[in-house]
């Protein structure tokens, strides 16, 4: 009989799910180093999409093994008046082919390797050896977890369960307990009955007649005893049990003050777009609250986060305030790991950057799991001077600084990298 293999996974026509795999395992440092490049080239609406990655041929090149000439043999160029016996001969300028010429029609090349990244491939290798830094799982919540653990064992329960050395233990366990007794008069009486076998040796008597019926139905007794019986089944037990769930918030904090100008408002954007699609892929159960500020913050949507144009002076202490009443009032410390992010590109208010300090050294670094701080502009003004104190004594409080698109995806990795990973 013929062997037919159906493959039934999803996969378009002409495509191998295997082969493509194993080619994006095989060439993931190439492949990321171009998420990296397109990333730098993005519009920020367009970050969420498949890509076109294109792989030098020289990187995907097989080895070929091929039979060489072999021995010694000496070649004689005619015509050859400037090289002898052992001299170096410098290399072709351009290339080794030397400089470009003019188009021929002979000869053939070869283009590099181009093809398309899925969007989940994208996005898996866009957010590959990330995480939340110091995540606890914590608290048992209204919807909780459920693992299922082994819990001993039971006289019920499907075949594939069926627990074959502790079933066959206790039927042996059975057997000896229900015919050891049996057991011990049949080796008495046996013995009676060879004594009078050997004073009569006819076994005629009538004892020795006695004693052979006694021992036929102790035989009979014993054989009945049934090797596996129902009562000696037993079969895996498993319990589902609660399990603390790994709830966490991001407090998402950026400022839209008239100091921002579009270019820095563009890079927080981008950094808080990449934040919100790492979490929400990563992590099943987050919340995450979105402040705006400028003399005033207020929590508000996504989409205003994203989109509203509101703008006006510079009073960073107002979101902080704003965070930690929200954080005390919505999410207590003991049941959840609490983040922030802040965006900002520095200016402030003069005398409002000791009361930031202030704020998140009493507190709000004593209640978070991590404080990541981004600064949109170079220039280090007074809040990222007042920043620096703090980096210096909590050690879940980081600070960077960009200032081009392309730098906003770095900075980022190396924000969320998972502990011992390096980026």
């Amino acid at each position: 009989m013929a062997l037919q293999i159906i493959d039934r996974r999803l996969a378009g026509k002409n495509k191998s799910v295997g082969n493509r795999e194993r080619f994006v395992r095989r060439y993931k440092q190439q492949i990321a180093e171009a998420v990296r490049r397109a990333v730098a080239q993005r519009d920020i609406r367009h970050i969420e999409q498949a890509e076109n990655i294109t792989i030098p041929r020289k990187d995907i090149r097989e080895p070929l093994f091929r039979h060489g000439q072999g021995g010694v043999s000496d070649t004689v160029h005619p015509g050859n008046s400037e090289h002898v016996r052992g001299d170096r001969i410098a290399r072709p300028q351009g290339g080794a082919g030397g400089a470009g010429g003019q188009a021929s029609d002979s000869g053939q090349g070869e283009d590099d390797f181009t093809f398309t990244l899925t969007k989940e491939e994208f996005m898996e290798l866009f957010f590959e050896d990330l995480a939340l830094p110091r995540l606890l799982r914590t608290h048992i919540g209204s919807t909780p977890q459920y693992k299922t653990r082994r819990a001993g064992y039971r006289q019920d329960g499907t075949p594939h369960n069926l627990a074959l050395l502790r079933t066959m233990s206790g039927a042996l366990g059975r057997r000896i307990a229900l015919t050891k007794a049996p057991q011990r008069e049949l080796q008495a009486l046996q013995e009676q009955l060879d004594a009078l076998l050997a004073q009569d040796g006819s076994g005629a008597s009538e004892d020795v007649a006695a004693l052979q019926q006694r021992i036929s139905v102790l035989r009979s007794r014993i054989a009945k005893v049934a090797f596996l019986d129902p009562i000696d089944l037993r079969f895996r037990n498993r319990a589902r049990l609660p399990q603390p769930s790994s709830q966490a918030v991001m407090f998402c904090v950026m400022d839209v003050s008239g100091s921002m100008d579009q270019a820095r408002k563009d890079l927080a954007k981008r950094f808080f777009i990449l934040l919100y699609l790492f979490l929400t892929r990563h992590y099943e159960k987050i919340d995450i609250v979105f402040i705006r500020h400028h003399t005033q913050a207020s929590e508000v949507s996504e989409d205003a986060f994203f989109h509203s144009q509101e703008s006006g002076g510079t009073v960073v202490s107002s979101a902080l305030v704003l965070l930690e009443q929200i954080m005390r009032a919505r999410y207590p410390v003991g049941d959840w790991n609490i983040y922030v992010a802040q965006a900002s590109d520095g200016d402030n208010f003069g005398d409002d950057n000791v009361q930031c300090r202030t704020l998140l050294a009493g507190k709000i670094l004593p209640l978070v799991r991590y404080f990541a701080y981004l600064q949109v502009a170079q220039e280090e003004q007074g809040l990222w001077q007042e920043y620096s104190q703090l980096a210096r004594l909590f050690s879940h409080f980081a600070m960077r600084k960009v200032s081009g698109p392309g730098e906003i995806y770095p900075v980022f990795r190396d924000l969320f990298k998972k502990e011992g990973v390096s980026v």
